[in-house]
């Protein structure tokens, strides 16, 4: 690969990379592999403040290569003090999704029935925590109408709409920032909070992405490309970040 070009998942690395920046110092916890390179590359560049974890119960003073040990320990931060952070806002989640809704209801737990389901998935795990105290994205390696559905079967992260129904004690600290695809980067500033096509990574287009989503999306007219990764950006992710190159396991074009 090229110094000049990069792959569809360093164009993922970069744009979740954007969710935090701006952050400041709170703790940015990733789940899956580009979201961590992600959040050690906004680390490195536009969001030196952030506070990373070893993914156990360590703050993190270097910024280590995916799946290598950091070498500097700033803190412990035993799960109590975890769930204090979660609690008070002190942290910016990129979760997973098995189902997303257009407003950015999560589903993590089961798909079917809630009596019957046809799969049992992880359960509801710190999903209304999270949605309900911090802001948070999501990240999903293959966007397609299985995970972007008109209704999810079970709520697990709360969306937009059923905050606003529930009123001033949800709405107080929800904050859902952005979903990053393999696809595309999309926000929440369609009507009532809906989800809007923010971005398409080169090589997609707008209507892929829509006929890929399971409902009605939300678009400018011209809808732009996703950012390109700085030369600086694409040096730290291949030789300092993820040398090893497990970013192209998670997205394949």
């Amino acid at each position: 690969m090229s110094a000049e070009r990069a792959s569809r998942a360093e164009y993922c690395v970069v744009a979740c990379a954007d969710a935090w920046r701006g952050d400041g110092e709170i703790l940015a916890s990733p789940m899956g592999t580009i979201p961590a390179i992600g959040a050690r590359l906004a680390k490195l560049t536009f969001s030196p403040d952030l506070l990373l974890t070893d993914g156990e119960a360590l703050l993190i003073g270097d910024v280590p290569a995916v799946g290598a040990a950091a070498r500097m320990t700033e803190g412990w931060l035993p799960y109590r003090k975890h769930l204090a952070m979660a609690a008070g806002g002190r942290r910016h989640v990129m979760m997973g999704a098995s189902q997303l809704d257009r407003f950015g209801n999560q589903n993590i737990s089961c798909v079917g029935d809630w009596e019957r389901p046809d799969r049992q998935l992880l359960g509801v795990r710190g999903a209304p925590l999270n949605t309900l105290n911090n802001p948070t994205s999501y990240w999903v390696p293959q966007h397609s109408k299985r995970v972007f559905v008109e209704r999810v079967d079970m709520v697990c992260g709360v969306g937009n709409d059923r905050a606003a129904a529930a009123g001033p004690s949800a709405t107080r600290f929800h904050q859902l920032r952005r979903v990053v695809t393999d696809l595309a980067v999309l926000d929440f500033t369609g009507a009532e909070g809906a989800m809007a096509l923010r971005s398409v990574h080169p090589g997609v287009s707008a209507d892929q992405v829509r006929e890929a989503t399971g409902f009605a999306l939300a678009a400018p007219e011209e809808v732009p490309r996703t950012r390109e990764p700085t030369p600086q950006e694409l040096r730290l992710i291949r030789e300092s970040l993820d040398p090893g190159g497990l970013r192209e396991r998670e997205v394949r074009t």
